[in-house]
């Protein structure tokens, strides 16, 4: 098979981690946390000759997911967020929209679950139930390239807040150490914001999973 190209691009006044996905030499991809500027994202896509087969959330934040209705008009492609995320996902107080003087809601196309494998754009892509920055958080794993996309569960040296609707601190910790920390050391992880890390690294030099 040929080679999985990954295009990073912040967005947002965060800014956030949006990231295209597709495979070398093919006119598919997927779209993983189009958190704003849906019109930056959807001009990539058609620059590049891509149609997107699918809009992937790894949880429901506002910022992670404020592009989406606008990428949505322009591919037609539908949205897929974990099962128990999809009560924040249609509520501003959850997804904290309204802190931010927004009312932004979304109800996703496709409820997927814990370990189920998506088969999108010529990928298999794992989906693993993080739960803890938010209920219904997931993470993607790519096995092939050996590459996760964390969402906000796990950064650079770091994890995600817990002190937002449906967070929780413990179980966020358990979460990154049974469902991740079981990935081997090589495993590039590119997060929801700021640079990208590896699982050998964290589970060296994260103090959150070193205790």
């Amino acid at each position: 098979m040929s080679e999985i190209k990954i295009k990073f691009m912040p967005v947002g006044i965060m800014p956030t981690n949006c990231y295209i996905i597709h495979r070398q030499g093919m006119n598919e991809a997927i779209v993983i946390d189009p958190g704003a500027e849906a019109d930056k994202i959807n001009d990539y896509l058609t620059a590049n000759g891509l149609t997107c087969k699918g809009i992937l959330l790894t949880h429901g934040h506002f910022d992670h997911i404020t592009g989406a209705t606008g990428l949505v008009e322009a591919t037609k492609a539908p949205v897929y967020a974990h099962e128990v995320e999809a009560a924040l996902l249609n509520d501003p107080d959850l997804n904290a929209s309204s802190m931010i003087r927004g009312r932004y809601s979304l109800v996703p196309d496709v409820l997927i679950k814990d370990q189920e494998i998506l088969e999108l754009a010529s990928l298999a892509i794992k989906v693993i139930h993080t739960p803890g920055h938010t209920a219904g958080g997931v993470c993607y794993y790519l096995d092939e390239a050996k590459v996760l996309f964390s969402g906000d569960t796990l950064f650079h040296g770091d994890i995600g807040r817990s002190d937002l609707p449906t967070g929780n601190g413990q179980r966020l910790v358990e979460s990154i150490v049974n469902k991740l920390m079981v990935l081997d050391d090589e495993v590039v992880v590119y997060p929801g914001h700021e640079e990208s890390t590896t699982i050998g690294y964290e589970r060296d030099n994260n103090m959150y999973i070193r205790m």
